[in-house]
């Protein structure tokens, strides 16, 4: 009796009807890992360019580093001409106008310049006289005391002035500048002018012992002339009334010397 044949060898877990060697349904190969270091690696499809292209030449760099030497040098040499031209022109203007300014000073430049000479006088009275009478004072300039009801007002005059109204002025924290009038000519006496405060007063005062001198309420100092440097100096500590017993009035809103009487009699 014949025996058929056994049929064909699957491997294990092989569908069956699957033919022999195939891999099974949803089966796929592991990833490839990349070659090890040092191993070939796989050449590329195309070698790319070499770079630069054979016989390119470099281009050399900008001197920029030599614009900045060449610059400076053109402005120190522009700087070291006008120095040279500039420089003798100013000293030559500078002893032009020294001389000048020397004759017009006179000595004044060669005085004091600060405020050690200033006398103070303490304990003044401030009463009230009758318009129109007259009071003797220890300083001449008077600088405080007893004096009018009413003040003179603020402003220069090149005539003497009556006293006893000034220093109601000087009462009101004024500044006070007067002169020796033969000791100043025009000149002097308009610069003199030019250095009088707002609440201020100048006028010619004869019986004095310097050629100029400044006054407020209890505080005065002899002046060798218009340009000593010791009346701003003056003015300016003592020039906003501090020293006054009514440093916050003023000058201003007093009579005319044209609007007095002579002494003794009453106001026109």
């Amino acid at each position: 009796m014949n025996q058929p044949p056994p049929p064909p060898y699957q491997p294990p877990n092989q569908p069956p009807n699957q033919p022999p060697n195939q891999p099974p349904p949803g089966w796929a190969p592991p990833p490839q890992q990349p070659p090890a270091w040092g191993q070939a690696q796989p050449p590329y499809p195309v070698a790319p360019p070499p770079y630069p292209p054979a016989g390119f030449q470099q281009p050399p760099p900008p001197r920029r580093g030599r614009v900045v030497p060449v610059v400076i040098a053109v402005v120190a040499a522009v700087l070291v001409l006008a120095a040279a031209i500039l420089v003798p022109v100013l000293l030559s203007g500078d002893d032009d106008d020294e001389p000048a300014v020397a004759d017009r000073r006179g000595d004044d430049a060669s005085g004091p310049s600060d405020l050690d000479d200033v006398q103070s006088f303490e304990d003044l009275t401030n009463q009230h006289l009758d318009i129109g009478e007259e009071h003797s004072y220890p300083q001449s300039p008077p600088v405080g005391g007893d004096h009018a009801p009413i003040w003179l007002e603020c402003g220069v005059y090149d005539e003497p002035v009556p006293v006893e109204y000034v220093v109601h002025d000087l009462e009101h924290g004024t500044t006070w500048l007067t002169y020796r009038p033969d000791d100043l000519d025009a000149d002097g006496i308009e610069r003199l002018a030019e250095q009088l405060p707002a609440n201020g007063i100048m006028s010619p005062y004869a019986d004095q012992s310097a050629p100029v001198v400044i006054t407020v309420w209890g505080r005065q100092l002899e002046l060798t002339g218009p340009d000593d440097p010791r009346i701003g100096l003056f003015i300016t500590k003592f020039g906003a009334g501090d020293t006054a017993p009514e440093p916050f009035a003023s000058c201003n809103g007093g009579v005319s010397p044209d609007d007095l009487a002579p002494l003794g009699g009453p106001v026109v």
